[in-house]
């Protein structure tokens, strides 16, 4: 396995430094210099734009792999299968068991260090078994402001993200699958079903099950950028700022309290912040301050 990643340039990911056809240049040479990798492929914007250049570049040498589990949205799943066939991308499903681990189950803070290593653990084992030499991932320059202690997951595997090396931030990953022709671009920010449960609360399949039925009833009612929080039994729904007005509307505002009922909520409100991403974080950061 190759361990280590470089350094990303002083100020790679600031707009204007370097242009972007600059950046992915890097990125194509990054992924050329590593002979062989199975891309950690959720099929989400940041994956599939690096499974789709890792092809480009390396061929049959790019192995895309999904990670299928209870936490996993099946429309994430559907998107994931849809892209590998329509670009032909070298794909395979594996199972993974995070849910087994009890410190997984239990939520604590770095529950995603939990998965991250249930993941890696089978990647690894897999690029042995396959003689692939590295495994990447598609966090991008962004990320790093974020908190993500799956981070210290991939660094303990030695997983590479050639996008965060390159400097290339979740805009320019957008613009460049946007000229690719990858349907992804435009696709809404994704995370696995447990982040919509409040840390220390136990994660399980119910629950995740709840969820996904819960965020598929919003699909359904035209809903696009949306998240579902779960707080045993009471939904909150957080919305896209611009999509919020619908929810209020009297007929809607019916079919949403109803619907949620019927998968499993006894309460459904409507979060006026609107949908952020990690907002369950918030009570972590107001602690830290």
């Amino acid at each position: 396995m190759t361990r280590g990643a470089a350094a990303p340039a002083a100020g790679a990911g600031t707009p204007g430094v370097e242009p972007l056809e600059g950046r992915e240049a890097r990125l194509r040479e990054r992924l050329a210099s590593l002979g062989s990798v199975i891309v950690a492929f959720s099929g989400g914007v940041d994956s599939a734009y690096l499974g789709w250049l890792a092809t480009e570049v390396l061929g049959a040498r790019a192995l895309c792999v999904t990670a299928d589990s209870p936490s996993y949205p099946d429309h994430h799943r559907q998107l994931a299968l849809r892209i590998a066939r329509d670009f032909s991308l070298h794909h395979e499903m594996v199972q993974t068991a995070e849910l087994d681990r009890p410190e997984y189950r239990a939520n604590p803070v770095n529950r995603c260090y939990f998965c991250k290593t249930e993941l890696y653990t089978t990647l690894t084992a897999l690029a042995r078994a396959r003689g692939i030499d590295a495994i990447v991932d598609g966090n991008n320059a962004d990320d790093r402001a974020d908190y993500r202690p799956g981070r210290a997951a991939a660094q303990e595997f030695g997983v590479l993200s050639p996008l965060d090396e390159a400097g290339l931030a979740k805009a320019d990953i957008r613009e460049l699958s946007r000229r690719a022709g990858l349907p992804t671009w435009n696709e809404p920010a994704s995370a696995c079903l447990s982040s919509r449960i409040p840390y220390q609360s136990e994660v399980t399949a119910e629950k995740l099950r709840t969820i996904e039925a819960a965020e598929a009833v919003l699909h359904e009612l035209g809903f696009r950028i949306c998240r579902v929080r779960h707080h045993d039994t009471l939904a909150r729904i957080e919305l896209a700022p611009d999509e919020m007005p619908r929810a209020f509307e009297p007929a809607m505002r019916e079919q949403l309290v109803s619907r949620l009922r019927a998968v499993g909520y006894r309460q459904v409100t409507i979060d006026l912040q609107g949908y952020r991403m990690g907002s369950l974080n918030e009570g972590l950061i107001l602690r830290q301050a």
